[in-house]
């Protein structure tokens, strides 16, 4: 009987050899019984060459046997693939077999398949077969077939061209693929749910949620009266405009948002998601989270750092009339006129975030700004000229670039005269690696930033702002 295993998709496999083994045992037997019996017949020797047979046919049935053991009907794990059993396989916490970390990637993928029964089976199959295993997915419905999204751990080896075209052989189109990491692991409803959270809190963190909502995208607040004057961006319906890889909602202090990213279209789901996020953004208001720090400078002054916005604005012209022109011009990198012009913008929390140093009579005298600049974040420092020198500029600093890495930037730029040795010296003294780059006597510094884990669980009235 030939040998006929199983592989793990139940299709039989047979092995040839242990095939060819046993034919041949068999036409020796028969040989050799053959010449037995026309030696028996025709000559006088026959009870020997009856006991050689015998010894023969004995020897072939031994030889026979040991093949049989050698070669079981379990399918070696070299041909096949097999991961060890549920027994064998470490066990996760809730009983079932845990996935194991060691050589595994995560990849997070996008691709466009037909609308018919059996497309997405046809897609997890061909994975499967490169022991690729779906974490989760996400279906986008459009007009015409359908955008799945998955969550992927492969093994090592695995490319991410060789994923991709295992998926095009599956009948997917328009893939897009790139590491993904620990945070991914997160459930949308979970994730959307967070983001919410953080919005409601804060309304500097809008531009932070639709970043992580929608991955790596460029995000521009256009306001509706522009602080240099001129005319503002045109207006976009209250519904907002999605055309591909672009998406315009009105902003809720007025004015266009725009949401770019490149090579991957927007879905009418993630547009939806998005539009909803500004909506509950628009309708609680302006707001920052409560929360200070008094810090005691070298010569023995209390200086307060907090969070302002435009409610400041009184307090923070007033700084600027007491600044130099000198000041002042090493900040805007040139003459001020109408420091109103800047201000409302600076001070507005849909464009970034602004730290004060604040007297214990309730005066600024020292304010900086964390700016969200597309999908770059600018740094700037203005601190009054009585109060510099004292180590205010450098704690602003330090707290503005803690923010960043907290919103999950990669860098942080400044731009300044190179003449202005304060915001050098300030720069050079985060201790993070630095590109400078001058033209025409304008100083642009770049601090590379480690990017510290951004948690999507709401932060509930911080005890510090570092």
């Amino acid at each position: 009987m030939p040998d006929v295993t199983r592989a793990r998709h139940g299709r039989p496999v047979h092995h040839w050899r242990r095939d060819v083994v046993e034919l041949a045992a068999l036409f020796t037997a028969v040989a050799v019984a053959d010449a037995v019996a026309n030696l028996i017949g025709h000559g006088p020797d026959g009870p020997a060459l009856l006991v050689v047979s015998a010894v023969v046919l004995a020897a072939t049935a031994v030889f026979h046997v040991w093949w049989s053991r050698r070669h079981t009907h379990a399918p070696p794990v070299s041909d096949t693939g097999a991961r060890p059993t549920a027994e064998t396989r470490p066990a996760g916490p809730s009983g079932q077999p845990a996935v194991c970390e060691t050589g595994g990637v995560l990849w997070r993928m996008r691709t466009t398949v037909k609308d018919e029964p059996g497309s997405l089976a046809a897609l997890c199959a061909a994975l499967a077969e490169r022991r690729v295993d779906i974490l989760s997915l996400q279906t986008h419905p459009l007009a015409a077939g359908t955008v799945d999204e998955f969550l992927l751990r492969a093994p090592g080896p695995l490319t991410a061209a060789e994923i991709t075209r295992a998926v095009a052989l599956a009948g997917g189109t328009a893939t897009w693929i790139e590491r993904a990491d620990a945070h991914d692991l997160v459930d949308v409803p979970t994730r959307v749910l967070g983001l919410a959270a953080r919005t409601a809190l804060d309304t500097a963190e809008l531009p932070l949620a639709l970043r992580q909502l929608l991955g790596r995208c460029t995000i521009r607040s256009l306001p509706g009266a522009p602080a240099g004057g001129g005319r503002g961006p045109q207006p976009v319906p209250v519904e907002g405009i999605l055309e591909d890889t672009v998406m315009r909602l009105p902003a809720p202090e007025g004015g266009v948002l725009t949401v770019e990213r490149p090579y991957l279209p927007f879905t009418p789901t993630e547009f939806a998601r998005a539009r909803a996020l500004v909506e509950l953004d628009g309708r609680l208001g302006p707001r920052i989270p409560d929360g200070h720090d008094v810090l005691t400078l070298p010569e023995g002054n209390d200086i307060t750092v907090r969070r302002v916005d435009t409610g400041d604005l009184a307090a923070a012209r007033a700084m600027h009339e007491r600044c130099s022109p000198h000041t002042l011009g090493l900040r805007y990198h040139g003459p001020v006129g109408d420091a109103d012009r800047y201000l409302n913008h600076l001070l507005s929390p849909r464009f970034g975030r602004t730290l004060a140093a604040q007297t214990a009579s309730g005066k600024i005298v020292g304010l900086g700004h964390l700016l969200w600049d597309g999908d770059e974040t600018e740094v700037a420092l203005l601190i009054e000229d009585e109060w510099q020198r004292r180590g205010i500029g450098t704690e602003l600093l330090g707290r503005l670039v803690a923010l960043a890495a907290e919103a999950g930037c990669a860098s942080v730029y400044a731009v300044t005269k190179a003449s202005n040795t304060g915001m050098v010296a300030a720069m050079r003294g985060l201790g993070l690696p630095l590109d400078y780059q001058v033209e025409e006597g304008t100083l642009v510094i770049t601090a590379r930033l480690a990017p510290a884990p951004v948690s999507t669980a709401p932060r509930v009235q911080p005890p510090h702002l570092g």
